[in-house]
């Protein structure tokens, strides 16, 4: 395979609203910031990729909008999915496989904060029997966490400790929305929302954008940043039906490291970034993943610090590329979720250069 690398990340502060700029203005300043740590230009993209929902923005094909952030002309070639833009940096990534191009700018972006995200994720579940009920994401989560206490494997304290762990960890990232000192005895006082979960068991609702750059290795840019490689990347979903699911486990996440480390020959990771909205599914897919102690599980605080719909997955590989580039830590798991209770998940394992 093709040896491809991450050149470059940026992000903007994951606020609670952005009141004053839209969603082209939000991007615009976070390409230019990824252009420049890679001492990259425009001309030098050979493909753009993004990630967006139509339902979040309320307007059919509003991701064409975004387009203007990257200039109108010259033309590039440009794709989108209808997802997180993990899945538009999978894309990306296959089209440097197949060597038609060498290298690529993906970016994800999302307003949360104009409409109800919990009901509108809900047109995520099945057309026919589930998304007719309206049932919103937290509440389904909130099933999802009812069946991992019924396991016996974790408790509501172990919840809370996820929670804890995040605002501590966030302290260190600049633009994370939550962040700061908790203790797990004043969390679980609180009133539940739908239970057993609680309000700070839930991602925050966040306005922002993130981009990432990657190339072929052949198409390193001139930048002096160290690349960080993507050894190996693979993505499995479960039943669209949440009914014939076991809820409790991600048999998914398994199937996908186990291909992943096939891929990149590597069985041992320094830490993870797990896309979890959720604090009981960081417990899941710690379980899933076979994921010990000697891992530094969600270092940038993860998507309970701050949540940018549509690029919280690919802020995961961010923030990877991030950690292994400032620290002596040399590999590392990224992880990307879409749909209900974990239903697509994805997997990489990328390496510092």
């Amino acid at each position: 395979m093709r040896e491809v690398a991450i050149v470059a990340y940026a992000q903007s502060p994951q606020v609670r609203q952005e009141k004053v700029l839209n969603e082209v203005e939000i991007l615009m300043p976070v390409i230019e910031e990824a252009l420049a740590e890679a001492a990259m230009t425009m001309d030098d993209i050979d493909f753009v990729c993004s990630g967006s929902c139509d339902y979040i923005a309320g307007g059919a094909f509003s991701f064409v909008s975004a387009v203007d952030a990257l200039g109108a002309t010259p033309s590039k070639m440009e794709s989108h999915v209808e997802m997180d833009a993990a899945w538009a940096l999978y894309e990306s990534w296959l089209k440097i496989q197949t060597g038609e191009i060498s290298s690529a700018l993906i970016y994800g972006f999302g307003k949360s904060s104009v409409g109800e995200l919990p009901d509108v994720m809900s047109q995520q579940c099945d057309p026919y029997y589930l998304a007719p009920l309206w049932p919103d994401s937290i509440s389904l989560a909130g099933i999802q966490a009812s069946a991992l206490l019924a396991t016996g494997r974790y408790t509501e304290r172990d919840f809370a400790d996820v929670v804890v762990e995040s605002r501590r960890k966030a302290k260190t990232n600049p633009n994370a929305q939550l962040s700061g000192d908790v203790s797990a005895d004043h969390l679980i006082e609180a009133p539940y929302i739908a239970s057993p979960l609680r309000r700070h068991d839930c991602c925050p609702i966040t306005d922002g954008a993130s981009v990432l750059i990657i190339t072929d290795k052949s198409a390193l840019p001139k930048a002096k940043t160290k690349p960080v490689y993507i050894r190996g990347i693979d993505h499995r979903m479960e039943a669209h039906q949440l009914g014939i699911r076991t809820l409790s486990e991600s048999k998914s996440s398994t199937l996908a490291l186990a291909n992943a480390k096939d891929q990149a020959g590597i069985e041992q990771f320094d830490l993870a970034e797990l896309y979890a909205p959720f604090s009981p599914q960081t417990l899941i897919l710690k379980d899933a993943l076979a994921l010990n102690d000697k891992v530094d599980i969600n270092p940038s605080g993860g998507p309970l610090a701050g949540h940018i719909m549509m690029s919280a997955g690919l802020d995961r590989f961010g923030m990877s590329f991030r950690a292994l580039q400032s620290s002596t830590v040399k590999t590392a798991l990224a992880h990307a979720t879409s749909g209900p209770c974990l239903q697509h998940n994805m997997i990489a394992i990328l390496e510092a250069g």
